[in-house]
């Protein structure tokens, strides 16, 4: 099947040059998809620093940012635009699925990582993302020569669907340990997202994220100013942040550092992301009507995320993926401009440079990431099961069942890695990594292979890890 078939192209009645709507309106239309990536895109570093990290026991004084974040994300965009010729109107933000990879690294303690601290340890797992990234390029090259078909190959749904799931569960627990602390906020902020994802309308129903953030946060103050503390006696928020942090000032940026261990732990969830790109690409496609696998590319535009994410990873940014809340967007304003894309992504740029609005978003309560968590780390495993059921995998044949059973339980039973020594230098393999490979080198080696991409491009576009809710019918 070509590749200019293997979207299906659906005419829309959309506007496409957002210049005839007027400076106001676009300027408008570029705060909506900065609201719909917002939520999300932040939650990433609040995850990694303060509740991965801190959770080891260890002080984090500089880890991932929400200032870089949104610095990384906005330039992150931009950089993807010029690589897929202005054509695509993707946004880029923070990626979910490298947070098992960053929990992973922050309770590493062996070797080299035995006497590390948690600052150091969060600029290895930069540095394992970087390459993450460069895996991208290896792929659109691949692409280029041989052609998207014979790639996927390697990489059918009974192989990525799985170690999506993986990802997810291996989440889980940090989710309960979160909640523990504040059940009630927790129950407020998962009942939020639940009631904005079903019955929430227009814009309100694609940030239903941001939306649980925004309502549980509120009560929190309600109650701290009222003198309710938490079960345990703590305050529930801390400003002392927010007084002592400036209104003007430059993101922390910080260089990456490299160890193998720490790129076998980031190196394989490309494999998920790269899966998560490519139905991305999908979905807008379908969204906009409009072929991107074909043009500009899906090569050209796996070389925009890869390299968008090897720059934030490089200086202390967290992995950039392209976002399906923001598609959901597209579907909604039917204004299909990359033009607004990009008013939203140096919305992203100023942000991050405002040290007092990150100030307050780190006094986020764990309860209520906790809440979030809940939904979130499920729903990552859920986009798995959705990817395997969507895409027809028959797992009534021995070969696609032995495949998925493998990877479960290498990524869920290898709970230490394997750990070996090359050059008198200590290199662990962790589960996920171990799962990865044994997929892919099942699925090469057992006879039988059934998945051919473009064939079904609705199980095709069912691969992004995004909470936001973009049921429509496309």
């Amino acid at each position: 099947m070509s590749k200019e078939k293997s979207v299906k192209a659906q005419p829309t009645e959309a506007i496409t040059d957002a210049r005839t709507l007027g400076i106001p309106k676009m300027l408008l239309l570029g705060i909506q998809h900065l609201f719909a990536m917002f939520g999300a895109t932040i939650l990433v570093p609040i995850l990694v620093d303060g509740y991965f990290f801190s959770a080891t026991g260890e002080h984090i004084s500089q880890g991932l940012t929400v200032a870089v974040t949104l610095f990384c994300a906005g330039f992150g965009t931009l950089f993807f635009h010029l690589c897929s010729k202005f054509k695509v109107p993707a946004f880029l933000g923070s990626s979910f699925a490298f947070l098992g990879g960053f929990k992973t690294i922050a309770e590493l303690d062996s070797g080299a990582y035995a006497a590390m601290g948690a600052d150091e340890k969060v600029l290895y797992a930069c540095g394992g993302i970087v390459i993450a990234g460069l895996l991208y390029l290896v792929l659109a090259l691949v692409i280029t020569l041989v052609g998207v078909n014979r790639v996927m190959k390697f990489l059918p749904p009974v192989v990525t669907g799985p170690i999506i799931i993986c990802i997810g569960l291996s989440l889980a627990p940090s989710a309960i340990v979160n909640a523990s602390s504040n059940w009630l906020l927790a129950f407020i902020a998962l009942a939020v997202i639940i009631v904005f994802n079903i019955w929430g309308k227009g814009m309100f129903k694609i940030i239903p994220i941001l939306m649980g953030v925004v309502i549980s946060y509120a009560l929190a103050v309600i109650l701290n100013s009222c003198g309710v503390t938490n079960p345990d006696g703590s305050k529930i928020i801390e400003f002392a942040s927010v007084s002592s942090a400036s209104w003007v000032g430059v993101p922390a940026f910080r260089l990456a550092k490299f160890d193998l261990t720490a790129i076998f732990v980031m190196a394989p969830i490309a494999i998920a992301s790269m899966m998560e790109h490519i139905g991305d690409m999908s979905a807008i496609s379908a969204t906009v009507g409009k072929n991107f696998i074909s043009d500009p590319g899906l090569n050209r535009t796996l070389l925009g995320d890869g390299l968008a994410t090897s720059l934030s990873g490089m200086v202390g940014g967290p992995a950039n993926t392209t976002y399906g809340e923001n598609t959901g967007v597209l579907e909604l304003s039917k204004v299909h401009d990359p033009r607004v894309i990009r008013l939203a992504a140096i919305f992203a740029i100023v942000l991050s440079f405002v040290p007092k609005f990150s100030g307050i978003i780190s006094t986020m309560p764990s309860s209520i990431i906790g809440g979030v968590s809940f939904m979130l780390y499920g729903m990552i495993s859920a986009i798995g099961v959705r990817n395997v059921v969507e895409n027809k995998v028959d797992l009534t044949k021995s070969r696609n069942l032995i495949i998925a059973g493998v990877i479960f339980v290498c990524g869920l039973g290898f709970t230490d890695g394997i750990t070996f020594a090359i050059a008198g230098k200590s290199i662990t393999l962790t589960a996920l990594a171990i799962a990865a490979i044994a997929g892919i080198a099942l699925n090469a080696i057992l006879p039988g292979k059934d998945y051919e991409f473009g064939t079904n491009p609705d199980g095709d576009k069912s691969r992004g890890v995004y909470i936001a809710n973009t049921d429509s019918k496309k």
